[in-house]
């Protein structure tokens, strides 16, 4: 009987491990491609996971990536001042929604260094 239970036990414990296994999925990357005026995605579309995001400056100008969910109150993620030539990586979790990506430096966003990301479930 004890060896019976034992087994069950085991069973259970891998079931859920192999459960767990084919939920949890390896983070996603994307590259956004600065340059003067304009920011180019290597993907546009993403689910729901945590994103590792490379933002390469090869343009002649320095530059950086804000990004947000178009939610009230989402928080704003930024990578340091990117010099030409350069790449940083920032690493966040992502959620369903719209997320605006912009230039913080001058007046880059207006001239143009904006994009849109979307995120499904």
């Amino acid at each position: 009987m004890r060896l019976f239970a034992l087994a069950l036990v085991l069973a259970a414990a891998l079931v859920a491990s192999a459960a767990y296994a084919a939920t949890s999925r390896p983070p996603s990357r994307m590259q956004v491609t600065a340059s003067e005026f304009d920011f180019v995605l290597s993907r546009v579309k993403l689910r729901q996971t945590r994103l590792i995001v490379q933002l390469v400056n090869l343009g002649e100008d320095p530059h950086d990536l804000a990004l947000r969910r178009t939610t009230r109150g989402a928080r704003t993620y930024l990578t340091p001042e990117v010099s030409p030539g350069d790449d940083r990586t920032i690493s966040f979790r992502l959620y369903p929604g719209r997320y605006e990506l912009w230039c913080t430096i001058a007046d880059h966003r207006a001239r143009g260094m904006r994009a849109t990301l979307t995120v499904t479930k």
